[in-house]
């Protein structure tokens, strides 16, 4: 039996330790309970025990289930944005960590000023120029800043990644630590501190942490397998 409150337990405990490692705050650190494929009322045991900040890959599970449960939580894309789901999901989630191209970033802000919204939005990095992965490759960043600034109704807050797969946390620290220095590159550039980096799942969030993760995205480590 997966006992949901001890491993949230567990997970903030390690993101302490981490920050602690690098003589950070664990307040500092977000916690965003990845919920995708599970049921309203497993999430519900989250919520019992006092965790209020999900994240969903898909915009129709997200809207399935936030009418099940209830209305204070906080919710965050993840996954891949479609431009034809945009208009549903902005006006229910707090961010959004996949914007990974100039198009989808026009077609956002154009939404979110029809419907009166500012949304708060991360830039997906493709670290690693994975063929099978979206995101902005760090050229395509940089060809791109300054039209992605102009867009007023965006709030920028950083920046995601998410590293290829691997049995080894340690493989991932490169990568986290290129998603920072495109961060503090990026702000150097622009004179813009964007302070986010949404980075780290279960298999390496604690290295995320200690690379200057601000946001990581857990999922199994909380719920269980899927």
């Amino acid at each position: 039996m997966v006992l949901i409150h001890d491993n949230l337990i567990l997970v903030k405990s390690k993101i302490a330790e981490a920050a602690l490692r690098v003589h950070r705050q664990a307040e500092d650190v977000e916690l965003i309970a990845v919920s995708k494929t599970f049921p309203a009322s497993v999430i519900r045991e989250a919520v019992d025990a006092g965790h209020c900040l999900y994240g969903e890959n898909r915009v129709q599970e997200l809207l399935g289930k936030i009418s099940d449960l209830p209305s204070n939580l906080r919710w965050h894309l993840i996954g891949h944005l479609q431009s034809n789901k945009i208009r549903k999901i902005l006006p229910v989630v707090e961010a959004i960590h996949s914007v990974d191209s100039l198009d989808l970033a026009r077609d956002i802000n154009r939404i979110a000023a029809e419907l009166g919204l500012y949304p708060k939005v991360y830039l997906e990095v493709n670290v690693a120029a994975e063929v099978t992965k979206h995101g902005f490759t760090v050229a395509q960043l940089e060809a791109d800043l300054d039209d992605l600034l102009m867009l007023e109704r965006l709030k920028i807050q950083g920046f995601m990644c998410v590293p290829p797969i691997s049995a080894e946390s340690e493989s991932s620290r490169k990568y986290f630590v290129f998603l920072r220095d495109v961060r503090d590159k990026m702000s150097q550039r622009a004179g813009v501190p964007f302070t986010g980096l949404s980075m780290g799942m279960s298999g390496d969030y604690t290295v995320a942490v200690e690379e200057g993760a601000t946001i990581v995205r857990v999922g199994s480590a909380i719920f269980g397998g899927r």
